[in-house]
């Protein structure tokens, strides 16, 4: 077969207006509260932001980081099997399961690798994966490795899950969802969730990637919000590069679960570990997330304020009361234009389009932090009304 060209690809992918573009993105100096990037030599205010907490630039995790850099060096050499597994990642992974109330914790060197490693492991063919219509891309790509059958029912609805694990054909091992979801904000059904994994014998998996840290009394996600114990919830993935401001992530649960994760997850089994030094400073991200509440409660407020001017304004929201604030513009072209006229306005926020969200369901997806200031929201929300209003009909 003849190689094809990928020019009229690529054109047609811009004609769409779909094409992904790059922007080297570098933070403004410490006084800026780490709520503000330069782009393209351009001072602009960071509203795209997954990091909740404003823990990214913390100097005490960058000194974390920099004295166990010196002690261990700035790589760990090999897999967690071979010899990369280290004194940090074994403090970390305990003090992540005392976190999050499980027996055993087991870092990963991303989220999207922590969810390929866990659904692969507990289902195969012959079985089957149900997921959320809107899970991130990948569990998605996880339930198609997996070799089981994939099938997937409508957002949020726990009534068409029930009814797809109650048909059984085949026997459905993984029941996942997100717990935020990172492009919509919303909170997944959990607890009628659990109980219908729980009654068709399925293992529920939950990555709670963006509730962690910032939901929850204490900040353990959407599951404690929800009142979710492990019993309830099996497998919980979690990441360390958002509301904690630094990097890989991790599954939590019972000790027999992570012993089969260690035996059976390729993506943990066949990498080379995070370098102890991110471990060190994900350990001191989590001692201030749980000594500093404040960071938890003044992002929450923040959103409410945000959420009550869009509101005031006309601003289109959707149902998220998380930091995650999606604002609807129907098509690829609308969202760029309303990305321009807010870069031009001193905001950087980023135009999410298909394939990330549906074909129609284009946005401008909006982030708060616990570094933002009231000023600076109130600021955004006026540019907001006026950027979607120019935006050209979808």
């Amino acid at each position: 077969m003849k190689r094809q060209p990928l020019e009229p690809a690529l054109a047609e992918i811009e004609r769409q207006h779909l094409r992904r573009r790059r922007a080297t993105v570098e933070s403004y100096p410490q006084k800026a509260s780490h709520t503000q990037v330069v782009v393209d030599g351009t001072r602009l205010v960071d509203f795209s932001s997954n990091d909740y907490l404003g823990l990214a630039a913390h100097p005490a995790i960058a000194a974390a980081m920099a004295e166990c850099s010196a002690r261990c060096g700035a790589g760990s050499g090999a897999s967690h099997l071979i010899s990369g597994h280290g004194r940090e990642h074994a403090a970390l992974e305990e003090e992540l399961a005392a976190f999050t109330g499980r027996e055993r914790a087991l870092l990963f060197s991303t989220g999207y690798m922590a969810n390929l490693g866990v659904v692969t492991a507990l289902a195969g063919r012959g079985e089957s994966v149900l997921l959320d219509r809107l899970s991130h891309a990948s569990l998605i790509d996880a339930g198609l490795l997996s070799g089981a059958r994939f099938r997937r029912y409508p957002h949020c609805d726990a009534t068409a899950a029930r009814r797809l694990l109650a048909d059984g054909r085949p026997e459905t091992a993984v029941l996942a969802t997100d717990g935020v979801f990172s492009m919509d904000g919303d909170v997944a059904p959990l607890a009628e969730l659990a109980e219908a994994a729980r009654t068709h014998g399925a293992w529920l998996v939950v990555d709670d990637a963006h509730g962690i840290g910032v939901l929850g009394a204490n900040g353990g996600g959407s599951l404690e919000a929800a009142g979710l114990d492990c019993e309830a919830v099996p497998v919980l993935v979690g990441t360390l590069g958002k509301a904690l401001g630094s990097f890989g992530a991790f599954a939590a649960g019972s000790a027999d679960l992570i012993e089969i994760l260690i035996q059976r997850a390729r993506s943990y089994i066949y990498t080379t570990a995070l370098p102890q030094a991110v471990a060190a400073a994900t350990r001191a991200a989590l001692r201030i997330a749980r000594e500093e509440t404040w960071r938890r409660e003044r992002v929450l407020a923040l959103t409410a304020r945000f959420r009550t001017a869009a509101r005031e304004t006309g601003v289109p929201l959707a149902d998220s009361v998380t930091p995650i604030q999606p604002i609807p513009l129907g098509s690829a072209q609308a969202a760029l234009a309303a990305q321009l006229s807010l870069r031009e306005a001193g905001f950087w926020v980023v135009a999410i389009r298909s394939p990330t969200v549906p074909a129609g369901a284009e946005r401008l997806r909006i982030t708060l932090t616990a570094g933002h200031q009231e000023s600076q929201i109130d600021a955004l929300v006026e540019s907001l009304g006026r950027a979607c209003a120019r935006a050209p009909a979808s």
